[in-house]
Order: C-alpha cells, then sequence, then structure tokens
C-alpha cells in the first residue's frame, strides 16, 4: 500500500477544511448576530430608562413645586401678623416678586413690605442647608435686582413644612427668621433674643 498522497486526498482535505471554514464563519456569522440584538436591546433598554428617568424627574419636580405652592399658601396670610408681632409693621404682601436685571436675576417666594422695612421670605417643602446658602446669597444682591427697594430696611425669613436637622439654627445664625409649621398654621421659632440680619446694607 502506497504512503504517497494523491489529488483525490488532497481534494477531500481541501473539502473538509472548507467545510470546518464555511461552519465556522457560520457560527461567527451567528454570534455576530446575536451580539448586535442584544446591542439594540441594550440600547432599546437604556433609552426606556432615559424616559422612565425623565418622567419621573418631571413627576417629582412637579410635586416638589405643588409642595412649594402649599407652603406659600400656608405662609402668605400670616406673615403680616407674624412680623408685626415681631416689631417689623409690615402692612402688606407680594407673591413671587421677580426681577431679570443682569447679574441679579431672581424670584422671591413672598415679600412683607411697609414704608421703610421689608422682609424677603423663602418657601420650601423641605428647607436644606443650600436653601438657606442660596436665599443669603440672593438676599446680598436684592437691592440689585430691586432698585425700588435701595432705601429700605430688608430681613430675612425661611419657612418649611420640613426643615433638615439643625438646619433652623443655622438659618438662625446666619441671620434669618426661620418660619414652621404649627398645626394648622405657622409661627416664627426664633427666640425674643433673635437680631435679624439687615441685608444688601451697603447697596
Amino acid at each position: 500500500m502506497s504512503d504517497a498522497v494523491t489529488i483525490a486526498d488532497i481534494y477531500k482535505l481541501f473539502e473538509r477544511t472548507e467545510a470546518q471554514f464555511a461552519e465556522f464563519q457560520k457560527e461567527a456569522d451567528r454570534r455576530s448576530a446575536e451580539a448586535d440584538r442584544r446591542r439594540e436591546e441594550a440600547n432599546r433598554t437604556m433609552e426606556e430608562l432615559k424616559k422612565q428617568v425623565q418622567e419621573t424627574t418631571k413627576a417629582v419636580n412637579n410635586l416638589t413645586t405643588r409642595w412649594g405652592r402649599f407652603v406659600e399658601e400656608m405662609v402668605e396670610p400670616a406673615v403680616v401678623r407674624l412680623f408685626q408681632e415681631r416689631g417689623i409693621d409690615v402692612t402688606q404682601t407680594m407673591s413671587r416678586l421677580k426681577s431679570k436685571r443682569p447679574g441679579a436675576a431672581m424670584e422671591i417666594d413672598i415679600v412683607a413690605v411697609n414704608g421703610s422695612e421689608l422682609v424677603a421670605v423663602e418657601c420650601k417643602s423641605r428647607l436644606s442647608r443650600d436653601d438657606v446658602d442660596d436665599f443669603v446669597s440672593r438676599l446680598q444682591r436684592f437691592k440689585v435686582a430691586f432698585p425700588q427697594f435701595r432705601e429700605f430696611r430688608v430681613y430675612g425669613a425661611v419657612a418649611g413644612i420640613e426643615i433638615d436637622q439643625g438646619i433652623d439654627v443655622y438659618a438662625y445664625r446666619r441671620g434669618l427668621f426661620v418660619i414652621k409649621q404649627s398645626g394648622e398654621t405657622v409661627k416664627i421659632i426664633n427666640d425674643a433674643q433673635f437680631q435679624p440680619l439687615g441685608f444688601a446694607e451697603g447697596v
């Protein structure tokens, strides 16, 4: 029996190799298609998650806005009485006072005012340290935003249904009145020794 490799043997080997390559290519194509399918599925899932996040964020923002309005509606009817009891003889209120002046654009939830004194009130469903810091920053630019009150003595107050731990003390130390819910109304919780800070005095 001859050990010589015939052309027929080479042809058979070529056929087997070709068949194996075709099977390999088929498997590679299948895996590529599966990877594409999974990638498309992952992209669809990601888009659905993004949409859910956007819808949830919108719902939370709407809820936060409604709660903020609720706080304003609780606070505004009481502010004249509250500050008169503290010796600040305000007689009228304004809601959502807005300014678009460059460098001093802002909105103040409630302003209680008389002929020479003014209390700006920030209302939050939940009051945090960042809220206090942001409000103090706006109060310092208040007379730039609202030059019609340039000659007024400006005080600040923060109000919240829920106040993060220690933030009432923090706001007190920054010279702000702190207003909290008390039953069906609201009250100022600062003690009798509290001296409110006058803001934007140098403007």
